[in-house]
């Protein structure tokens, strides 16, 4: 270390400077903070981003591939176009949980949740969960409307045209694809960007190959191979977020490894005595501008807020407005679907929660030189990573990262795919389609799609647009469709003509509100008048137009609606929608029961507003007097004491959260993991031949008037789904 820099035990800094030192050197003979944290130069070789981009999605194909094989020959599953596109309408609720937590875990929800932190300290991150867990909760209620009234259906647009005809349903199904297409634009910006720092893989080569990493199981199985493959990325995110959580907080990394460390080194990062003049410009330094006393430490944050109302109103329209959460809701259980919401949401909660407070504020605490544009493409969490683990951290999250952007982007292959099939092709194109004709359409709908996603991150990159820009932008384009999509089975008098104009005219107020916003927001050169991608991301701008979106939208409906109420029949929407080669599960009575239905409604009413309000109202309130009446600290900012606290419920909600989204599915699925395993070590074909025969010697020796004796392996509720499968005739039918 040069003698301009300063070095006692772990710093090595200019004096009075927090940091760590090897990140800072001597320049000219001035200490000099480095200019980024990646500089350019990836962390791990090239060939590290091929191996894990191909490897693991050639891995996940096999692995998905084979276990939707096993549970065709032993459990006897028969995958018909309704299979393939409703997974057999009977998820239980660990699987329906971890599903939506999968679906729900975006590339941003590993990235920008941490990039907020970075900006905001812990307002950041709760913000992001909380603003976005509300979403889940809330739709449990549609979900359960679902089953009520159109248990039949195969996608949302199915049931829009069933109440408001065909107008509103070609105005949904654009609704619909451009929400799978934001969704997907988002998970390869992030994915390619985080691949791009870490292995130097090209941005372009990397948004095109990971998409195409699961189209092959998604194509072989459909919606269950999707969720087999979701359940199994989900505790593998999970894994290692409790690895990350570990490291920050209870360990002896350096800098780091308690919250009281954490706490002491954010108050020296943001002190208003801190010399900036080492620091690079973008980089971490001084007060947090619009921050309860300048701190990492408050919920009081003006940036923190509009980004929670951001947030709020833009996940609605990624929730409510996307095929694979009603797609996740049409294949559970009635009585599962509103568990299972409800528990994802908890669960989800704790991703950007835990992970944001652990990783985003380790890298403002730690001073790692992350500068403002690393931030808002992602790179917060790779950098807290690669510090901690170096080349393991690298891998550790390009993994965490492909996990999430997989499990979304099947979740929205087999959404565009059920959407084209079912409400294009079957309803515009081929109206008697038979089951094989929408199999087959679901499956090149796939690759299609997946190809399009590839050619999508080449339109991206020339484009220039950043991960965080698109994820504040989506509410602005898709936002207005919520309102009338939450109408469809909640508001007997919202009218057709409500449910269409509504969606288009919020859109078009929200892009008008948006880009005037924007005219008058300094951009770079602090002139006002100017309209461009810098002045369109400020905060001010996305909050206006997201707003209005929603709210024009939502006031629109209502108005024309009143003035001409539908007062719709809900009992007659299911007679509107019919299966094609299947029929409806052999489920418990109890299950269709439509008192337990009712009953489940109020269930999640209760507790999806419940949480909802005590996540966006209660909790955010309780936190505004930390700090009131101690020493040292404004009124408003977490004392040491307070932190810790809430660092102690990231952790514990984190390894809870991990708990039950790894065991539960798995408990709940034990009749068909025990009929797998029973398959896979005894000669089940061997079993069912020697039944035949043993009729077949019956029948010979004039016997067959006499009953044989028992049991038999033919018994077995699935034995005629694995006969048909083999073409093997039954052996009573000898």
């Amino acid at each position: 270390m040069s003698g301009a820099c300063y070095a006692n035990e772990w710093l090595g800094v200019p004096a009075g400077q927090p940091g760590v030192k090897d990140y800072y050197s001597d320049v000219g003979g001035v200490c000099t903070k480095s200019a980024s944290f990646f500089g350019g130069v990836p962390v791990l070789p090239e060939s590290a981003g091929y191996g894990i981009v191909l490897g693991f999605g050639i891995f996940f194909s096999i692995f998905t591939t084979t276990l939707v094989y096993l549970d065709q020959r032993y459990v006897g599953t028969n995958v018909s176009s309704e299979f393939f596109n409703t997974a057999g309408r009977t998820v239980k609720t660990g699987l329906t949980a971890a599903v939506i937590v999968s679906q729900w875990t975006w590339a941003a929800t590993l990235l920008q949740s941490s990039n907020v932190a970075f900006q905001y300290g812990v307002s950041g991150p709760f913000w992001y969960a909380a603003g976005a867990t509300i979403q889940v909760l809330l739709f449990g209620i549609l979900a359960i409307q679902v089953k009520r009234y159109a248990p039949t259906a195969h996608t949302v647009c199915e049931i829009i045209d069933a109440r408001w005809g065909t107008t509103a349903h070609k105005v949904y199904i654009y609704f619909c694809f451009l929400t799978n297409i934001i969704v997907t634009a988002m998970l390869i910006l992030g994915g390619a960007a985080t691949v791009n720092a870490l292995t130097g893989m090209n941005k372009a080569v990397a948004g095109f190959l990971i998409p195409l990493g699961v189209v092959s199981y998604t194509m072989a199985g459909g919606l269950k191979a999707t969720f087999m493959a979701s359940y199994i990325h989900t505790a593998i995110i999970f894994i290692i977020l409790l690895t990350f959580l570990i490291l920050v907080y209870v360990s002896d990394s350096e800098g780091v490894g308690s919250p009281g460390k954490v706490y002491d080194a954010l108050q020296a990062v943001s002190a208003k005595t801190r010399d900036c003049s080492y620091t690079q410009l973008g980089q971490s330094c001084g007060p947090v501008k619009d921050n309860r006393g300048g701190s990492y430490l408050t919920m009081i944050s003006e940036g923190g807020i509009i980004f929670g109302i951001i947030n709020i109103v833009g996940n609605f329209g990624t929730v409510f407005v996307d095929q694979s959460y009603w797609q996740s809701a049409i294949a559970a259980k009635p009585s599962s679907s509103t568990r299972g919401y409800l528990l994802g949401g908890l669960v989800w909660f704790t991703i950007p929660f835990s992970l944001a407070t652990a990783m985003g504020l380790a890298t403002v605490a730690l001073d790692l030189p992350v500068t403002g544009d690393e931030a808002g493409a992602g790179l917060v969490p790779p950098a807290a990573a690669v510090h901690f683990m170096g080349k393991s951290g690298a891998a550790a999250i390009t993994i965490m990262l492909f996990m999430a952007i997989t499990s979304t982007g099947s979740s929205e292959q087999i959404a565009v795919s059920s959407l084209f099939a079912y409400d294009i092709y079957r309803k515009y194109i081929n109206p008697k389609a038979t089951g094989e004709q929408i199999l087959y359409v679901s499956r090149c709908t796939i690759l299609a799609f997946g190809i399009f996603s590839g050619l999508l991150s080449i339109i991206l990159e020339e484009i220039g647009l950043s991960l965080g820009f698109v994820y504040l932008m989506m509410g602005i384009f898709i936002g207005s469709a919520v309102m009338p999509i939450s109408f469809l089975l909640l508001w007997d008098k919202c009218n057709a003509t409500g449910a269409c104009i509504a969606p288009f005219a919020g859109q078009v107020l929200a892009v008008i509100t948006w880009v005037s916003v924007a005219s008058n927001t300094r951009d770079e050169d602090m002139n006002l008048g100017t309209v461009n991608i810098y002045t369109l991301g400020q905060n001010y701008p996305m909050l206006a137009g997201n707003v209005v979106a929603i709210g024009s939208s939502g006031i629109i409906c209502a108005v024309i609606s009143m003035m001409n109420p539908q007062n719709f029949d809900f009992s007659t929407m299911a007679k509107k929608i019919t299966l094609i080669d299947d029929k409806m599960p052999d489920l418990d009575p109890s299950e269709n029961d439509p008192q337990m239905l009712k009953d489940s409604l109020t269930f999640i009413s209760r507790w999806g507003i419940g949480f909802s309000v005590v996540m966006v109202i209660i909790w955010p309130l309780l936190s505004l007097p930390a700090g009131c009446g101690a020493s040292g600290v404004e009124c408003g900012v977490f004392t040491k004491e307070y932190f810790t606290l809430w660092v102690a419920i990231a952790i514990a909600w984190g390894i809870v959260a991990t708990v039950v989204i790894i065991i539960l599915p798995v408990y709940e699925s034990m009749d068909g993991i025990n009929l797998v395993l029973k398959g896979l070590f005894t000669n089940d074909d061997v079993h069912m031949r020697l039944d035949s025969i043993e009729a077949k010697l019956e029948k010979a020796l004039g016997l067959s008037a006499t009953e044989p004796e028992g049991p038999f392996v033919s018994d077995d509720p699935c034995y005629r789904a694995k006969l048909i499968a083999r073409k093997v005739k039954p052996a009573v039918e000898i």
